[in-house]
């Protein structure tokens, strides 16, 4: 910075007492800025935020309804963000804030900091040694509906045979039964998932399935989407539980991603999506 107006840009809240000079000392963020600790004065005895100062002219609320339309700036200031939040993670607990989390000033931030510092601590003290991994259910794709025949197959019996109309519709009734089963299956699939996540997790939050051309033709129709909390020292069960819990479902594919940064888990457990997994450990 030169001189130029900033604000405050904010990555992520990180626990008490964090030892970060050395990982922040070289560390840049969004549109190459320094990243540096802010924390209020004293002892540090509470949750501090990561954060950049950035120009205030690049980022007014008019210039970011703007950017937010430009893929390819969205692409690079998310993988930005999203790299200091994975530097974080590997030394301290983390707690991530959403993209372009901004305070007109560093007294703004650490006002906000102060007055959610209660809140900020117990989100941090549930998130410490976990991790998020998320689990998607997809129906396979099914075969494009058949063309309508043109007449009756070759050596059979004209008579017997049904016209073509009636044909390509018994082709469609069962393509749709195919499709109502494989449904049902997905179904079956999540019930087994949640079993078997449940004895692993510490929470989960359910997304809206993912859709789209492009989601459906590579994957199949996303039926299922949620994210697990999980502790560090569980996460390979918790792999090896889903792997198990996914065999032998014909019709289904299950994905298990991660580890990830725990962002589906960041704001207080005041949503109705996010809950307690059915046998949970306390």
């Amino acid at each position: 910075m030169t001189g130029e107006p900033s604000v405050t840009y904010v990555y992520a809240v990180v626990a008490p007492a964090a030892r970060l000079d050395g990982p922040l000392a070289d560390l840049r963020g969004v549109g190459d800025a320094q990243v540096a600790l802010l924390s209020p004065a004293g002892p540090v005895d509470g949750p501090a935020f990561v954060i950049s100062r950035v120009p205030a002219a690049r980022w007014t609320e008019d210039v970011l309804r703007s950017r937010f339309e430009d893929l390819a700036w969205l692409e690079e200031t998310a993988r930005a963000h999203h790299h200091v939040i994975q530097v974080l993670m590997e030394h301290t607990s983390v707690l991530p804030l959403r993209l372009a989390t901004l305070y007109q000033d560093d007294e703004r931030a650490l006002a906000a900091l102060r007055e959610e510092q209660d809140a900020f601590a117990a989100r941090l003290a549930l998130l410490a040694h976990h991790t998020e991994y998320g689990v998607k259910i997809y129906v396979v794709p099914e075969a494009e509906a058949p063309d309508a025949p043109s007449g009756a197959p070759a050596g059979t019996d004209a008579l017997a045979a049904p016209s073509p109309g009636k044909a390509y519709l018994q082709a469609r009734r069962a393509q749709r039964h195919a499709r109502e089963e494989r449904h049902l299956q997905a179904g079956r699939a999540a019930d087994l998932i949640a079993a078997a996540a449940a004895r692993y997790a510490t929470r989960t939050v359910r997304h809206p399935p993912q859709a789209g051309p492009l989601t459906r033709r590579e994957n199949g129709e996303n039926v299922l989407n949620d994210s697990y909390l999980v502790p560090d020292d569980r996460a390979e069960d918790f792999r090896a539980a889903l792997r198990q819990a996914g065999r032998d479902l014909p019709g289904i594919r299950v994905e298990v991603t991660g580890p990830w940064a725990p962002y589906s888990f960041a704001t207080p457990p005041d949503r109705p999506t996010e809950t307690d997994p059915p046998g949970a450990r306390p």
